[in-house]
């Protein structure tokens, strides 16, 4: 075990895991926290608190996980290397531990010209591959970077994202290799909407001996308009949506919309779920967090199963 928490226990046994991401309020009011997390709890072993995802400002990712830590919830720092340098970074890893997070998602980021600041300064003293690299040191050899032994080293479940649609879809294997050669313990993927360049990533990571490496938790969500989709595939950084998913939807009477983005996200779960070294979902709804308990339920991933099971398997006691 590296850390104990709730999200490496389900996966070290063998269950389909669920995650769900929170995207942080823009507010000072931890009510707006508590309510959103309270709908994921049911539904998810582990709440992704969302690091000024889009280069957009909301509430502090390492703030979220600590009022979700305070509640009971299990929580999910996101860190991007975008607006911290080192110190900052293993200072944040550091802090959040002391405070109960358990489980850590290293990140490059958004580009500050994806957001709304476009004119703010960019860091990237690190990438995603260096801040796992020392958040590992941290961890396994109890020092920070400089060489300074820590007292009481991070104990924490250490995860990457990974983009199986980014060109050139050749080298995405190898990148994935080199995160888990870096430190990460799970992946959670970008959106899946193309489920056959998923399933040659996958055939390719299997070759490579990928999946037994690591925890790949297969990235999904709901389109909830043809024009959300065509927002989504133009101006969020590294989603591909294919032209037929958004043909579906077009063709979809726009009272069904977003039963349609729901059912879509549901049938990419069922096909995802059945492909050897998917650990589990991610599933990414902005601001949705109804919907995503709604397509978790929907999906039949509680009550809990096996990966690749078909008897439910409770584990509330994990």
């Amino acid at each position: 075990m590296r850390a104990g928490s709730r999200l490496e226990r389900v996966l070290r046994a063998g269950l389909f895991a669920v995650t769900a991401e929170l995207n942080p309020p823009d507010t000072a009011d931890p009510q707006a926290v508590y309510e959103a997390a309270l709908v994921l709890s049911e539904v998810c072993d582990g709440i992704n608190a969302t690091d000024a995802s889009g280069a957009n400002v909301h509430m502090s990712s390492l703030g979220v996980c600590a009022l979700l830590v305070r509640a009971g919830y299990e929580a999910i720092l996101q860190m991007s290397c975008r607006d911290r340098n080192r110190i900052a970074l293993q200072g944040d890893l550091l802090g959040a531990a002391a405070l109960g997070v358990k489980n850590a998602l290293c990140l490059t980021g958004d580009d500050v010209t994806a957001g709304d600041q476009p004119e703010a300064k960019r860091v990237f003293d690190f990438d995603s591959l260096q801040l796992l690299r020392t958040a590992t040191i941290m961890r396994d050899k109890g020092v920070l970077l400089s060489g300074r032994k820590l007292a009481q080293p991070p104990r924490v479940f250490l995860g990457a994202a990974e983009n199986p649609f980014a060109p050139p879809l050749d080298w995405r294997p190898h990148r994935l290799a080199k995160k888990i050669e870096a430190g990460a313990d799970f992946i959670q993927t970008q959106y899946i909407f193309d489920i056959e360049i998923f399933r040659q990533f996958m055939a390719r990571a299997r070759d490579l001996g990928l999946h037994q490496k690591v925890y790949l938790l297969a990235g999904v969500g709901p389109l909830r308009s043809p024009k959300a989709a065509e927002f989504m595939r133009t101006h969020v950084p590294g989603v591909y949506i294919p032209d037929a998913v958004v043909g579906r939807l077009n063709k979809t009477p726009k009272p069904r919309w977003q039963e349609e983005g729901m059912q879509i996200c549901v049938e990419i779960i069922e096909q995802v779920r059945a492909m050897e070294g998917v650990a589990g979902v991610h599933v990414m709804a902005y601001r949705q967090e109804e919907m995503v308990a709604e397509i978790i339920r929907r999906a039949k991933l509680f009550p809990r199963v096996g990966r690749g099971a078909t008897t439910a398997r409770p584990v509330r006691n994990l």
